[in-house]
C-alpha cells in the first residue's frame, strides 16, 4: 500500500477564504539515495517544488473528481530533485472546492518515500511538523482569476493542523494530467474606441498568460481576459456573467516573469489596465492547457471554410477538455455538462484519445449516480437535486459504448455496466406505458424549430426522452451481449418501447406527427420507424423546404447521419456547406476561430445574444466532425469488431468539393482514406493497418482487404 494512506490530512489554523497557502517542510536525507518519491494529492488544486525545482508537469492537480468519493493523488519521481538537506514547498489554492460548502477546505496530504542503498527507507509524512504561510497569491478562484503581491512576505507562519478526514476516497491518478501544450505570441497590440489597451493572440484559447512585468513599487496592474469584442471593436465581457477572469499584480519595483498557478481563462483576448511598463509583444505569451490528451484525427479538404470549421472543432475540444469535459471554459459555469459530453463523445474520440480521460469521468458519473439510478446534468455533481433529463443523463449509456467502439475498450463496459442498466431501469421506472412522459427536460436545447403558437420546442419533449429511452436501451443490450450476458429482459423491453413509439409518435405512413427535423432525425438514427425512408423523405422535405438546419443540441449530431444514410447525401452536403445563418459555417465567416454555444452567438448585425448565455468556445455542435469523419472521408468502425480491427471505408463525395482526406492513429495504426476529382473520375487511397481487415465501398459491392494501401478509380456520375 502506497504510504500516503498513512499520512495525515493537514490544513491551516486560518480560515483562508480564496486566499493560497504554502506547506512546507525542511529533511534530511540519511544516505545514498536509489530512488524518492513523493505521493501528494489535495483539496483545492496544488504546485509542489522540491529544492526550489517544480515537481511534475500537472497543472491545476489533483484535477476535479467526485470529492467526497473520489480524490486523485499523484505520485511523482523526485530522486533527481534531492539532496542531504532538502526543502519541500506546497502552494494550495481554492480551486474547484468553490463549488463546495463548508464540509470540504483546502487541505493537503502527502508521503515522500526515500530509499538508500543500504536497504533502508524514510517515509516522510505530512503532520504538525509542517509549516504553513500565506502565499503571495493574496486571492486565488477559479472563476475570478488571482491577486499576486510580488513584496508579500508572511512574517508569522504558523504549524499545520492535522484535520480529521477520512482517506478512503483518495485513489491513484486515473485520468489524464492537465499540462501545459503550446503557447501562442501576440498577433496584435491595439487600442480600442474606448480607448482601451489590447492585446489579440488570434485564437479562442483556455489558459492563462505568461508576462513580464517590473511596474512601480505598490502600483496593481491588471490583466481582463474576453473571448471578442463587440460590435464597435470594444473590449467585451458581458457574457461572463459574474466571473471576472483578470488578474491582478501588485509590483515591487523588480522585474518578474509570472503566470497563474491556481485559476484558467477563457479568452482571445487580454485588456491592460495600469500598466506603467512599456508594453511589447515579447513580453506576453497566451499558454494553452488542457488535458494530456494524444491528437489523433485529422481532416481536410478543398474547401477552406470547412478546414476551419474542422479546427475550430480541434480548438472548441481543447478548451473544454480539462480535466472534465466542460460547457465553456470562461464565463462562472465550467462545469462538466452530461448532454454536451455525449453529443461529442463520437467525434471527440476520433480527433483525440480520450480513453483515459473519460474513463475518470464516466467513474465519477457512477459515483454520483442516484440510488435510484438518476444521473445528474452535470458531473462531478453539485446536487442541485433536479430530475434526470433525457439526452444529458443518457451518457451513463452512450459514452461507455463509444469507448468502446472507438477503443475496443471492453473494461469499461464491465466497469460502468451497473451504472447503466441502473440508468435504464430509471427510465424505465417513471415511464408510462413504454413512453417517458414525466420529470423536466432539456429537450431539443437551443433548437430553431417553432410551432404554430411560437413554441421554440415544436419537438415533443415526450417524444425526445421516449427515442432516448429506446436509444439507450439498445446500446445497454449490446453492451451486455459484448460481455456475455442475458439480455432477454430488455430486449423485450426494446420491442416494447419502439411499438409504443411508433402508436403515439408516428401516423400510419411511419411519418413522424410532430413534423419537425429533429423528430425526424432521433426517430431515423435510433431506427424506430416502421418505415425509414417515408421518415427520411420527410426529414429532407423539412429541410429543402427552408433551406436550413433548426434542430439543437439533440438533433445535430444526427442530422446529417439521417439525410446520408437514407439516399439524401446531396442535402446533407448542402447544410455541412451552407454559409448564410443558420449554420456551421455562418460562424465561421463571422471570424469564429472555436465552435459557438448558438447558432447566431454573433448576429448578422453585430449584436450579441443574449449575455445570460452566450459562449463562444462550446463544443456541441461540433459534434458535426463525426460525419466529416465517417461519411465525407469514409472511415468507419464495425462495431463487431470495434477499435477500428475491422474497417468500413465508405466515402460520399460532393461535386462541391475536389478532394478529401482524413486520417485516425488507432492502437493498430494509421488508418487513411482520401479521395480526388479529377477530370471524369474520382480517385480514392485507403490505408489499412498490418494488423486490420476493411470492407471498401467504391464502385458498386464491397471488396474485403486486409493491411496495406488501396487505390481505385470510378467515374463520375
Amino acid at each position: 500500500m502506497k504510504s500516503i494512506y498513512n499520512s495525515n490530512w493537514i490544513e491551516s489554523e486560518h480560515d483562508l477564504a480564496d486566499k493560497a497557502v504554502v506547506f512546507s517542510k525542511e529533511f534530511t536525507a540519511n544516505g545514498n539515495i536509489i530512488h524518492a518519491e513523493l505521493q501528494i494529492t489535495s483539496f483545492g488544486v496544488y504546485e509542489a517544488h522540491v529544492n526550489g525545482k517544480r515537481v511534475g508537469d500537472f497543472i491545476l492537480a489533483p484535477g476535479w473528481t467526485n470529492y467526497r468519493k473520489r480524490l486523485q493523488f499523484q505520485t511523482y519521481d523526485i530522486t533527481g530533485l534531492i539532496g542531504c538537506s532538502n526543502l519541500i514547498e506546497v502552494s494550495v489554492g481554492k480551486g474547484w472546492l468553490m463549488h463546495y460548502k463548508d464540509d470540504l477546505s483546502a487541505a493537503l496530504i502527502a508521503a515522500i518515500e526515500i530509499d538508500y542503498d543500504s536497504g533502508e527507507k524514510d517515509v516522510i509524512f505530512t503532520d504538525e511538523s509542517w509549516s504553513v504561510s500565506l502565499s503571495k497569491i493574496q486571492y486565488s478562484n477559479i472563476y475570478n482569476g488571482d491577486i499576486y503581491d510580488a513584496a508579500f512576505v508572511d512574517e508569522r507562519p504558523t504549524f499545520a493542523v492535522i484535520k480529521n478526514m477520512d482517506k478512503k476516497m483518495l485513489i491513484e491518478q486515473q485520468g489524464e494530467k492537465i499540462v501545459e501544450v503550446e503557447k501562442l505570441p501576440v498577433k496584435k497590440i491595439f487600442s480600442t474606441p474606448q480607448g482601451d489597451i489590447c492585446i489579440d493572440f488570434g485564437q479562442n484559447m483556455t489558459g492563462y498568460v505568461e508576462f513580464k512585468i517590473c511596474g512601480k513599487k505598490g502600483e496593481e496592474a491588471v490583466i481582463y481576459h474576453a473571448e471578442t469584442l463587440d460590435s464597435d471593436g470594444n473590449f467585451y465581457t458581458a457574457n461572463l456573467r459574474s466571473a471576472k477572469q483578470e488578474i491582478r499584480f501588485i509590483c515591487d519595483g523588480r522585474p518578474h516573469t509570472y503566470k497563474p498557478i491556481h485559476s484558467f481563462q477563457g479568452f482571445r483576448y487580454i485588456k491592460l489596465e495600469n500598466w506603467s511598463d512599456e508594453i511589447k509583444a515579447e513580453n506576453f505569451k497566451a499558454i494553452v492547457v488542457h488535458s494530456d490528451i494524444k491528437r489523433t484525427g485529422y481532416f481536410m479538404c478543398s474547401d477552406e471554410l470547412i478546414n476551419k470549421l474542422y479546427s475550430n472543432i480541434i480548438w472548441g475540444q481543447k478548451g473544454n477538455f480539462l480535466d472534465v469535459p466542460t460547457d465553456c471554459p470562461q464565463r462562472d459555469e465550467r462545469l462538466g455538462w452530461t448532454g454536451d459530453a455525449q453529443v461529442f463523445i463520437r467525434t471527440a474520440s476520433l480527433n483525440f484519445d480520450v480513453n483515459k480521460f473519460f474513463e475518470k469521468w464516466l467513474s465519477d458519473l457512477s459515483s454520483c449516480q442516484n440510488a435510484d439510478g438518476g444521473v445528474p446534468h452535470v458531473i462531478p455533481d453539485l446536487q442541485w437535486k433536479d430530475d434526470s433529463s433525457s439526452g444529458w443523463a443518457d451518457s451513463a449509456v452512450i459514452c461507455p459504448w463509444q469507448l468502446y467502439l472507438t477503443y475496443g475498450n471492453k473494461k469499461v463496459l464491465a466497469q460502468q455496466f451497473d451504472s447503466m442498466c441502473k440508468w435504464v431501469n430509471y427510465i424505465r421506472s417513471h415511464s408510462n406505458n413504454f413512453l417517458w412522459d414525466t420529470g423536466r427536460h432539456f429537450a431539443d436545447w437551443l433548437c430553431l424549430d417553432e410551432n404554430d403558437k411560437g413554441d421554440k420546442h415544436a419537438t415533443p419533449v415526450e417524444l425526445i426522452s421516449t427515442a432516448y429511452f429506446s436509444y439507450s436501451t439498445s446500446l445497454l443490450i449490446k453492451a451486455g451481449r459484448v460481455l456475455g450476458l442475458d439480455m432477454s429482459e430488455y430486449e423485450t423491453l426494446l420491442s416494447n418501447i419502439k411499438r409504443a413509439f411508433r402508436k403515439a409518435y408516428l401516423d400510419k405512413d411511419g411519418r413522424v406527427i410532430c413534423n419537425t427535423q429533429t423528430g425526424c432525425a432521433l426517430t431515423i438514427y435510433f431506427d424506430l420507424s416502421s418505415d425509414k425512408q417515408a421518415a427520411a423523405r420527410q426529414l429532407n422535405e423539412l429541410v429543402t423546404e427552408c433551406g436550413h438546419l433548426k434542430t439543437g443540441f439533440l438533433g445535430t449530431p444526427y442530422l446529417l447521419h439521417a439525410l446520408s444514410e437514407n439516399g439524401y447525401v446531396k442535402t446533407a452536403y448542402d447544410l455541412l456547406l451552407r454559409r448564410e445563418y443558420p449554420s456551421w459555417l455562418y460562424s465561421v465567416t463571422m471570424g469564429a476561430t472555436t465552435v459557438w454555444e448558438h447558432w447566431d452567438s454573433l448576429k448578422p448585425d453585430g449584436t450579441m445574444w443574449s449575455t445570460s448565455m452566450n459562449s463562444f468556445n462550446h463544443y456541441a455542435y461540433g459534434a458535426v466532425g463525426d460525419w466529416m469523419y465517417s461519411v465525407a472521408a469514409g472511415i468507419n468502425i464495425d462495431e463487431n469488431s470495434p477499435g477500428f480491427k475491422h474497417i468500413i471505408f465508405k466515402p460520399l463525395t460532393d461535386k462541391r468539393l475536389s478532394f478529401v482526406k482524413a486520417s485516425i492513429l488507432t492502437k493498430y495504426g494509421e488508418v487513411k482514406s482520401s479521395w480526388q476529382r479529377e477530370g471524369g473520375l474520382v480517385k480514392y487511397s485507403f490505408t489499412v493497418p498490418a494488423a486490420c481487415t476493411a470492407a471498401i465501398h467504391v464502385g458498386g459491392g464491397a471488396k474485403f482487404v486486409s493491411g496495406g494501401t488501396y487505390e481505385f478509380k470510378e467515374e463520375i456520375k
